[in-house]
């Protein structure tokens, strides 16, 4: 394959995705496997496992997973994990057999492999902490990929996918839920922006003529639409005191 960006831009999603499938570790093994192809020399690989590391993912090692987490984060991962630790533990050779089950459709199956994913969206949300959503919304929307990934199944060809395919869901489901709060303080902070300077414009004109404003003047001066400067006054909550209404 030859290398260009889009080639070595995927391959690093790749191996982040298999990551966090792994306690958030890469192998050199696997590194090397990943981009052997491309003959790089030690000085490009230390790159790589340096942009890993910067990612909080660790080589031969957990990545710390723990340094992202807020004060509330960490109060109710010790309240949730408390009740987790009631759930009764699972042998590999189980949960085998559940996702052998669940993929031939058994319902029960599919609500125990909910049960024994349960810890591990909570390691795949300390991935996401820091990132703008609180560890406690990325579990709940983690939690809600997962059941629905069970019911998914169909979609897999073998039980060693499957696995894979859920924690895929359950990553996808948090990436969504950080961008869309990401979308939220963006148009929050671009609505503030906006009240600041209508109300700013608009005392600066009151201050000038000493007079209350009319919505026309404060557009003019601002090179705005009227629209755009009774949209200011309605998310202020009409509290432009400088403006007649």
């Amino acid at each position: 394959m030859e290398l260009n960006h889009t080639n070595f831009a995927q391959v690093l999603e790749e191996l982040r995705d298999t990551a966090r499938l792994q306690e958030n570790m890469l192998t050199n093994e696997q590194l090397e496997e990943a981009f052997g192809q491309w003959k790089l020399d030690a000085g490009q690989m230390t790159l790589i496992q340096d942009y890993f590391r910067n990612h909080h993912i660790g080589i031969d090692e957990s990545g710390d997973l723990e340094e992202n987490l807020s004060g509330e984060d960490v109060d109710f991962l010790e309240m949730y994990l408390t009740e987790l630790r009631e759930l009764p533990p699972v042998s590999d050779g189980e949960k085998r057999a559940a996702m052998m089950s669940a993929l031939a459709g058994d319902k029960n199956a599919q609500e125990k492999l909910i049960e024994i994913f349960l810890p591990q969206v909570v390691e795949i949300s300390k991935l996401y902490a820091g990132q703008g959503a609180l560890v406690e919304d990325l579990i709940g929307e983690g939690n809600v990929a997962a059941a629905a990934a069970v019911t998914m199944l169909e979609c897999v060809e073998n039980v060693d996918e499957v696995e894979r395919f859920i924690g895929k869901m359950i990553m996808d489901a948090m990436e969504e839920l950080i961008s869309e709060d990401s979308d939220n303080r963006q148009f929050d902070e671009n609505v503030l922006n906006k009240v600041n300077d209508v109300n700013d414009k608009a005392r600066e004109l009151y201050d000038s003529l000493l007079r209350k404003v009319t919505v026309r003047e404060v557009a003019q001066e601002l090179d705005i639409s009227e629209e755009e400067v009774r949209e200011a006054m309605e998310f202020s909550a009409n509290r432009i005191d400088y403006i007649a209404q």
